[in-house]
């Protein structure tokens, strides 16, 4: 679901009902990307695609069932232990909107090339870490990788399926289904890798992947040629840096104070990097996110409801693997095994129910219900005990909290894309993917510094670690039932649209 989609005018992608894609121009579509007839191994190629889109959703879960061997092996504090997906995701997250414009500037297949060739690299450093540093390293690697890869593999999609939307909204199906399919895999496969053979091989296995997915690019992959225009490098950096600082200031909280000079400092310039961002994107002639974006309607509403949707879910999803390895003395297997009941549901209901739902009932009521829902399931880890068990204890929180990520997100998703104009569907896909990532990010800052305050840094005492991680949860919580209120409260239902003569030929998907 972190996929940058690229969009184009001659499409309309509605969140609310009926569903359609609208082609307008179908004959323009395959004219812009240089296109003059239908590729026969479009599908060969969409297998490659949604490969893509599965291994860099799998790089987010696949590692979590393997913190505590890595914080073991490599030296990592308990608070410094997040810099381990923070790092993934603060890469992804400040780049996604660089990776669609340079997609665009050079072509979109040499983009996926280049961004596989600096995902393998950075696995490699990740694998053969010796110490916490590299391991950060690589995995900020591979974070520039995934954030070329997404806007890469979505343009491509569009350039071989866009001129039948039948076949696009099928190929869209798919590749949206790789998604979920990731996250799922990661998690059971992070335990089986970890257990079996060594956390080093949940970076191996991308390796033999990757080169198989660059053998198959220049047989199957269109080529497309690049535009002109220019680059945002400054932009880029300013927002990633900003980014990064300021989940660095939170993390060091706890240990520097809250008032201290350094905390206060280390924010201050966060915040002043983030306003350079601004100002950059108010003066270049290209800038990566123009601010007129910001006027589309529910634009701003849906991203604030993604940014809490990742600070309250990923903190969760965090705490609980420490909390059955950590706590309960779960190994590697078993905790993967324990978390894929939720993570199997999270697939079949973005998959089969919420769609329809969204159908029915519209964005709004599933985005705050879903929130509420996530607060209900992530405040029923929180009284985890000590000596607590699986099934009574874990299991239905879990579930519940699950059903409640997967009736948000979807809903959070479309509702920032459906005001958007045509043109701009990209972008606006892309600024709530990024969205998301920082909530996700920042959230998990806030709630580690919490949990370590409250005991969460002492290894090896079950009854304070406990403490630390049920803080955790109820801080979660409150960030889920916050974004439930201001949905509610923020989230106005978008006029209905009224259709064209030209687009009577709609495609349902």
């Amino acid at each position: 679901m972190h996929a940058h989609l690229r969009g184009r005018s001659d499409f309309d992608i509605t969140p609310e009902p009926p569903y359609r894609i609208l082609p307008s121009a179908a004959g323009a579509r395959n004219q812009e990307y240089g296109m003059d007839a239908v590729n026969p191994r479009r599908w060969q190629a969409l297998i490659v695609l949604a490969a893509a889109q599965f291994m860099v959703i799998m790089d987010t879960s696949i590692i979590g069932v393997a913190l505590p061997d890595m914080q073991r092996d490599l030296g990592f504090t308990q608070g410094s232990l997040q810099w381990v997906f923070n790092a993934y995701v603060i890469a992804f997250g400040g780049l996604l909107l660089l990776g669609g414009r340079l997609s665009d500037l050079f072509g979109a297949r040499k983009v996926f090339t280049i961004g596989w060739i600096i995902l393998i690299a950075g696995s490699v450093v990740a694998a053969a870490a010796g110490g916490a540093w590299v391991e950060i390293l690589g995995r900020a690697v591979q974070g520039i990788g995934g954030a070329l890869i997404a806007p890469a593999a979505m343009t491509l999609l569009m350039m071989l399926f866009g001129g039948n939307p039948r076949e696009l909204g099928r190929a869209m199906a798919l590749y949206g289904a790789a998604a979920p399919a990731g996250g799922t895999a990661g998690v059971f496969l992070g335990g089986v890798i970890t257990q079996y053979l060594s956390w080093p091989w949940v970076f191996i296995v991308y390796i033999p992947i990757g080169l198989a997915t660059l053998s198959a690019v220049p047989a199957l992959l269109p080529a497309m040629a690049g535009k002109r225009g220019s680059v945002d490098v400054f932009g880029a950096m300013a927002v990633t840096a900003g980014i990064a600082l300021a989940v660095f200031a939170i993390v060091r909280a706890p240990e520097q104070g809250w008032g201290s000079a350094a905390t206060l400092g280390g924010l201050a310039a966060a915040t002043l990097l983030l306003a350079v961002f601004l100002l950059i994107q108010r003066t270049v002639r290209q800038p990566l996110m123009p601010l007129a974006i910001w006027r589309t309607p529910g634009l701003a509403t849906a991203n604030l409801a993604m940014a809490l949707l990742g600070a309250a879910w990923i903190p969760m999803w965090y705490f609980l693997n420490l909390y059955l390895q950590q706590v309960l003395g779960y190994g590697a297997f078993p905790s993967g095994a324990a978390l894929l009941p939720m993570t199997v549901a999270i697939m079949l209901f973005m998959i089969a129910i919420t769609p329809r739902l969204l159908g029915r009932a519209g964005a709004k009521p599933l985005i705050a219900g879903g929130l509420f829902v996530l607060a209900v399931g992530v405040a029923g880890l929180s009284p985890a005990r000590a000596d607590g068990a699986f099934v009574t204890g874990v299991l239905p929180a879990s579930l519940i909290a699950a059903v409640g990520m997967s009736l948000a997100y979807i809903p959070a998703m479309m509702s920032a894309m459906s005001g958007a104009r045509p043109q701009d569907s990209g972008l606006a896909s892309g600024i709530v993917n990024t969205t998301y990532q920082v909530g996700s990010a920042l959230g998990l800052a806030i709630m580690t510094a919490v949990a370590t305050s409250r005991g969460a840094a002492a290894l090896g005492d079950p009854s304070k670690l406990t403490a630390g991680f049920g803080s955790a949860f109820i801080g979660a919580g409150a960030v889920a039932v916050l974004g439930a209120a201001l949905s509610l409260l923020l989230i106005r239902k978008p006029k209905p649209a009224v259709p064209s003569s030209d687009q009577a030929a709609s495609v349902r998907v």
